[in-house]
């Protein structure tokens, strides 16, 4: 799957409360070892893809949390009030996407193939990544338009 590729994925949250459709193209996927996402995780990293606002529609309602990034972003994820799935987040860094965890879709998310690891100078050891995958310290370098 290229990260240009169309999804038409539903999912719920833990309790069914709350559900997501992801309809549309995918911006990137990636993986993260930041420590929030090793903490949201409960592993070494998290496993994410990004997709435009108008990709994601979420019938239920939510509760949200908002933190400060280490980019100066304000960083927020929502998720079900009943049972504490996070079903997405988003960055004041990037306003026009959605952060949806690949595993929000376990199950039928075979097409989930990251290409990159961020924050890498966080990742622990014992959490095996893809050796060739491309790793940057913080954020991949932005490149010139």
């Amino acid at each position: 799957m290229t990260q240009s590729t169309q999804i038409d994925q539903d999912t719920s949250c833990d309790c069914g409360a709350v559900r997501l459709n992801a309809n549309g193209r995918v911006v990137s996927m990636f993986q993260c070892a930041c420590q929030n996402c090793q903490k949201v995780s409960g592993s070494g990293h998290s496993s994410v893809l990004l997709m435009p606002v108008d990709a994601v529609r979420v019938t239920g309602a939510t509760k949200s949390f908002t933190r400060p990034a280490e980019s100066g972003a304000n960083f927020t994820r929502h998720f079900c009030p009943e049972c504490g799935t996070t079903l997405y987040a988003e960055s004041s860094r990037a306003p026009a996407f959605r952060i949806l965890l690949a595993g929000l879709f376990a199950g039928s998310n075979d097409w989930y193939a990251p290409n990159q690891l961020i924050f890498s100078r966080s990742h622990p050891d014992w959490d095996l990544i893809e050796s060739a995958l491309p790793r940057y310290e913080t954020y991949r370098p932005e490149t010139p338009a």
